[in-house]
């Protein structure tokens, strides 16, 4: 990234960075008032700004006190321990890249299906549609209850949860991009007599990649959110949803926030790695060959 490009980011980031300690500011000041009134001392408004920035249980922590928590969890403990964030990110990944797994198979082959069955697309499509209309914090309890009572706990509902919500972008892309086939390229198959197979192997699904790896994007984020949502009902003691939780049990709001940081991280790391994937796979494609 050159000089110039970074100067936009480097401005907006500074920009986040006095924005926050501002609403850290409005948001700590009645409580940091009422423990300056109940000191008994006089106090100004430099007394007022500082009381709110220290807060040991603020309404909303400052950068620094995130940053010092992070680096805490992060450095003051072994990575296996419970009280490392990166314990707690390791196990909310691997149920997203479970979930990812499965909604990628999933979507791909509900895609196939729509593409190449007309009754499938009258059928079937308005069902996966009408699927994400059901919030997912309504469903997630329902689905680790039912899946609980078959025996099935620990990996597998935070993986069907993370799946549910990853593989409708999928499936909507990857019709996309099957369809984007030029249509002269797919009447020259014909011509040759390209059976069904050999036409969507050949010339629909290369040129679906594009389209499919934007919607892997998209799907690898909502992963990492359907997996955090299904650690909430769970009551387990690991993964950043339990993370989550516990904070907002004891009042702990640095730790709610440095999870959150961690979970942005996080999809922002699986992200990068699918638009890797992309330059390596999609010939032509942004960063690819050419």
């Amino acid at each position: 990234m050159t000089t110039k490009n970074m100067l936009p980011v480097a401005v907006m980031a500074l920009a986040v960075l006095v924005l926050w300690y501002a609403g850290a500011v409005w948001l700590n000041a009645p409580t940091a008032t009422d423990a300056l009134n109940r000191a008994g001392h006089d106090w100004t408004t430099a007394d007022l700004i500082r009381a709110t920035l220290a807060m040991k249980r603020p309404i909303l922590p400052t950068p620094d006190q995130v940053a010092r928590d992070l680096y805490t969890s992060l450095t003051g403990y072994p990575v296996t321990s419970i009280r490392n964030l990166l314990y707690h990110t390791g196990v909310t990944a691997g149920a997203a890249m479970a979930g990812f797994g499965m909604g990628v198979v999933l979507g791909v082959a509900l895609a196939a299906g729509i593409v190449q069955a007309r009754t499938l697309e009258s059928s079937l499509l308005p069902w996966v549609i009408a699927s994400q209309t059901v919030p997912i914090l309504a469903i997630a309890p329902m689905i680790v209850v039912i899946l609980g009572n078959m025996g099935f706990t620990g990996l597998l509902p935070k993986a069907i949860i993370a799946a549910y919500l990853c593989f409708f972008p999928i499936t909507i892309g990857m019709v996309k991009g099957l369809r984007s086939a030029d249509p002269l390229t797919l009447d020259l198959m014909r011509t040759y007599s390209a059976g069904t197979a050999q036409t969507f192997r050949l010339l629909r699904l290369p040129a679906s990649l594009p389209y499919l790896f934007t919607s892997l994007k998209i799907a690898v984020a909502a992963s990492v959110v359907g997996a955090i949502v299904a650690e909430l009902p769970t009551g387990g003691q690991a993964g950043l949803g339990a993370r989550l939780l516990s904070g907002s049990y004891y009042g702990q709001t640095v730790q709610i926030w440095s999870a959150l940081v961690m979970a942005a991280l996080l999809s922002v790391t699986l992200v990068a790695a699918v638009g890797l994937a992309e330059r390596v796979l999609v010939p032509g494609g942004r960063g690819g060959a050419r």
